[in-house]
């Protein structure tokens, strides 16, 4: 088999002819910046790359529709209900359904799964955490009473709407072929070292050959239970560089782009071999502090970088199909959603608010950025502007690794990033990932709240949230999520938006069938050429 695919591989690299390549019409070439790939468990990833390639490994209970994020659609669960007290959620899964090992899906797949997920303790673990799951609960949470139903007991009062949307979330919500992993148990780790490197689920493709930083070869798994994929294999290349992947997709050597700087995506547009598809992202682009810093414990400075931030000018110039203006912690667009506060670029003030805050000339300090499009570029800009305030920023650039462990570690100053949430379409989701912090002790470990890893710590606010997200009433609810927002903004807080995401590709224009998904789990088994 690894013959095989390293033939198809070495084949992919010279499909090229002298003045147009083309990729075979059964298989399809993505590229895009692996750097964040460190593992294959659904239930250890931290980055949207990873989830990319395990959107077409995995199938969840549910699914987002891509389209019109506020429904839900069934995937391995065929139907669900909720009780009248609204304290469970009964889902009967559909008949048929196998895993690529041909083991068939059963409840207990499915409840074991979840288990692993809170016993572990990973990193994904964080969604089901913030509303009262864990490993202490988990036997009681998660049963099976029957092979076809699984039932899931809330732990706290909580909107079960929320969690039907975390199980549809890569990660969290990925159901796994307990045997097959069982069987490559080692110490009793329910299969963790094994799954790094492999793959169990029941999706349209099989993992075939992951090499870090180079590539990922899925094959189309024949027992897959829905629609067949009409491609027979799928190759995912790692190109860090922008201009490697424009050069690649106009040549034809490959079919997809999905990490390319604005000014390749601009050079593009005029190209009739070539379609650009954007479609809203999750989450934000924002500047974070670290609260564990003297200097950004102090309100008036953290004020300051927030008018350092050239608002405008990156919405501009850098951010083209890659965001677009947001001050706010909920996207625009989502209910409950203020307007922005019209923050812009005002060095004069942030100098006034550094003085009073004892900082008349200015400090040095470093900025991380991970070393991809639109990091590096948007961090030499705020180290520009910082500068004009008399803030001397040594920029730091690596992988996401570097940098973002950096934050998980909370070892770091200043930071460039995106994050925040948004993967599921409620304000819930976006304020529990960029502001809520619910322990703020080192060794709470709460490495998916961008809260905890600023060490941004507000009791009140915490509450406020915990409130909103209960609330049964729509129009009350709406009032709440807008108080939470004015607050917020009064704070100065650790993390300040400026842009919230969008996704933009690169397609040949024959590809058809491409549905991005806003969550990052974007299927390709719906993607056909037309030539």
């Amino acid at each position: 088999m690894k013959a095989i695919i390293a033939a198809a591989v070495i084949g992919a690299a010279s499909w090229s002819a002298p003045l147009r390549a083309e990729t075979p019409p059964n298989m399809l070439v993505v590229g895009f910046s692996m750097n964040n790939i460190l593992t294959l468990d659904p239930a250890a990833i931290t980055g949207k790359e990873t989830v990319q390639v395990l959107a077409n490994i995995y199938d969840n209970l549910v699914s987002l529709d891509p389209v019109n994020r506020s429904e839900v659609t069934p995937q391995l669960a065929e139907s669900w209900v909720v009780s009248d007290d609204k304290s469970k959620i009964t889902f009967t899964l559909r008949d048929g359904a196998a895993f690529a090992s041909g083991n068939p899906v059963t409840s207990e797949d499915v409840v074991w799964s979840l288990k692993r997920l809170m016993l572990l303790n990973l990193a994904q673990a964080s969604f089901l955490k913030t509303h009262g799951f864990t490993a202490d609960n988990a036997e009681a949470s998660f049963a099976a009473p029957d092979v076809k139903t699984v039932v899931i007991t809330l732990p706290k009062k909580v909107d079960p709407e929320l969690i039907i949307m975390t199980l549809g979330i890569v990660g969290p919500g990925s159901i796994y072929d307990s045997k097959t992993v069982l069987e490559n148990e080692k110490d009793g780790d329910k299969g963790a070292a094994w799954l790094t490197t492999h793959s169990a689920g029941s999706g349209p493709f099989v993992l075939g050959e992951w090499r870090s930083n180079e590539r990922v070869v899925l094959d189309r798994n024949d027992k897959y239970w829905g629609d067949k994929p009409a491609m027979r294999r799928i190759i995912m290349r790692h190109l860090a560089e922008s201009q490697s992947q424009r050069l690649m997709l106009e040549k034809g050597d490959i079919d997809i782009a999905f990490s390319m700087s604005a000014a390749d995506l601009k050079s593009l547009e005029a190209n009739k071999d070539v379609k650009i598809e954007t479609i809203g992202g999750s989450g934000f682009y924002y500047l974070a502090v670290s609260m564990k810093d003297e200097k950004f414990k102090n309100p008036k400075v953290r004020e300051a970088l927030r008018y350092l931030i050239d608002y405008q000018g990156l919405d501009k110039t850098v951010l083209p199909y890659f965001g677009k203006l947001r001050d706010r912690p909920i996207p625009s667009g989502i209910f409950g959603a203020s307007p922005d506060a019209g923050y812009k670029l005002d060095v004069e003030k942030a100098k006034a608010l550094l003085a009073e805050a004892g900082y008349p000339n200015g400090f040095s300090t470093t900025l991380r950025g991970i070393s991809d499009a639109p990091f590096l570029n948007l961090a030499t800009a705020l180290q520009a502007t910082l500068a004009q305030a008399g803030i001397k920023a040594e920029v730091i650039t690596g992988s996401g690794d570097q940098i973002y462990g950096a934050m998980r570690e909370r070892k770091f100053e200043l930071l460039v990033g995106r994050g925040g949430g948004g993967q599921l379409p409620h304000p819930d989701s976006n304020l529990r990932a960029i502001a809520y912090n619910p322990n703020n002790s080192d060794e709470a470990k709460l490495t998916n709240f961008q809260g905890w890893r600023t060490s941004f710590f507000d009791e009140k606010l915490n509450s406020m949230i915990d409130a909103a997200q209960v609330e049964g009433d729509k129009t009350a609810q709406a009032k709440l999520y807008g108080d939470i927002q004015g607050y917020y903004a009064d704070l100065v807080p650790a993390i300040q938006p400026f842009s919230e995401v969008v996704d933009t590709v690169g397609v040949r224009a024959d590809i058809k069938g491409l549905a991005l998904n806003p969550s990052w789990s974007t299927q390709l088994r719906t993607v056909t050429k037309e030539r």
